[in-house]
């Protein structure tokens, strides 16, 4: 079968690998639909999780397709079945160290009933299902901020995270939400899942723009705006100080986005703010309320969505996702 494989720095190549075989208490799917994820740029950047490695890496973990083979043991999910896969487990590792979703087969081990590998209704798209992982990342990141109707809330970066924070932070009920980002489709794609504002920072001036929206003060001469939770999920090294200049009294900062290099904080003003810092990651109980919600059709998701590449096209696709200006996210498509 043919799967995509990251053999060094911005090295990726489709390569011819062995089709996976399951084991008793494994399932092979076959795959439909895949997002490209930041981590995936991320990885590729640098070469593997850490670096370059001897041994080449699989890509891919926003994924959803059909049972192809099934273990003996497993007696829960049919062939042909049409599945979404959870891939965070230890057994699996799904395009962090493990098998990917850029192929057409993945294994998944160890696929016991309602861990790693969900059943979807046909009404559910393979591309909606596929959504469910990095939705799930969002939720969590919004339940982690504890936020809800009366909350000001502003969002640094409407990636496919950013947009998910969005859509979760509108069903809480929050209607005061600014965005800020550098792209104007991303923008778009912002006010269209519900941002009361969004705007791109190279164009305002963002302490006055959220003092407008949220409005404006001071705190021990310090000029402050209203905004009650900072939530960061661009990955820019600004956005973290210039929240702590700009909070008020016990605001809240969290932080989805992976920063890679360390960022300065000045806990001096942070700790005369009595400000809460909030860090998330991943999703540990949140991907069955994703799918729930998607299966029940409380989620507009189409907006998240900027591409579709068949697999064939999957280079071209890559760089597509790597353009913040012109994508959101990236969807692989395969034949079925």
């Amino acid at each position: 079968m043919k799967a995509i494989m990251l053999h060094g720095p911005d090295d990726l190549r489709i390569d011819d690998v062995p089709d996976p075989v399951p084991g008793p208490n494994d399932v092979v799917i076959r795959l439909a639909a895949c997002g490209i994820c930041g981590t995936d740029l991320s990885f590729a950047a640098v070469g593997g999780m850490l670096g370059p490695s001897d041994t080449p890496m699989a890509l891919g973990h926003e994924l959803s397709g059909t049972i192809a083979a099934i273990g003996n043991n497993v007696t829960h999910l049919e062939l042909e079945q049409r599945v979404v896969v959870n891939p965070t487990s230890e057994s699996n590792m799904i395009g962090s160290g493990g098998a990917g979703g850029f192929a057409d087969f993945l294994l998944v081990r160890d696929a016991a009933p309602g861990e790693h590998v969900f059943p979807i209704p046909d009404s559910l798209s393979f591309e909606e299902a596929a959504l469910t992982e990095p939705l799930s990342v969002a939720l969590h990141g919004v339940n982690r901020a504890g936020v809800g109707p009366g909350s000001r809330v502003a969002v640094f970066g409407a990636g496919p995270i950013g947009l998910g924070v969005i859509l979760f932070l509108r069903q809480r009920g929050v209607e005061d939400i600014v965005v800020f980002d550098m792209s104007e489709q991303r923008l778009e794609r912002a006010r269209t899942l519900g941002a009361k504002a969004a705007l791109n920072p190279a164009n305002v001036d963002v302490r006055q723009s959220l003092g407008e929206a949220h409005g404006a003060g001071t705190l021990y001469g310090w000029p402050v705006v209203h905004t009650d939770t900072f939530i960061e999920v661009s990955g820019a090294a600004r956005v973290i100080p210039d929240a702590i200049a700009m909070a008020p009294l016990h605001s809240k900062l969290v932080v989805i986005a992976v920063h890679h290099e360390p960022v300065p904080v000045d806990f001096q003003t942070a700790l005369a703010k009595e400000m809460t810092f909030t860090t998330s990651l991943a999703y540990p109980t949140e991907f069955n309320d994703v799918l729930e919600s998607l299966i029940a059709r409380k989620l507009a998701v189409e907006p998240m969505i900027s591409h579709r590449y068949t697999f064939d096209r999957f280079m071209e696709a890559f760089a597509t996702a790597r353009d913040k200006e012109r994508s959101a996210k990236v969807m692989i498509t395969f034949p079925n």
